[in-house]
């Protein structure tokens, strides 16, 4: 038992190498969800199912949408700085 827990414990002293490639990206996709979800959780005065889901993915949407509007404001700050 011991030794399984060194070698979990092991594998969180290098970080993940993501990149910043296109596909990269997608890890924000899951983050946004599990994001939405708690907040939620702790936010709706009544959880029913179907006002949950509705809410849940009313707010996935909208960090999504803030996270394109943010990456292609800040490409073409960056393009007007280099171009």
């Amino acid at each position: 038992m011991l030794l399984k827990a060194i070698f979990v414990i092991a594998t969180f002293t290098a970080p993940e190498k993501f990149g910043a490639s296109p596909r990269s990206m997608l890890w924000l996709l899951p983050l946004a969800a599990a994001i939405a979800i708690i907040y939620k959780a702790t936010k709706v005065p009544t959880i029913t199912a179907g006002n949950f889901i509705k809410e849940a993915a009313i707010l996935f949407g909208s960090i999504i949408v803030f996270i394109m509007i943010a990456a292609l404001a800040l490409h073409a700050f960056a393009w007007l700085i280099t171009g």
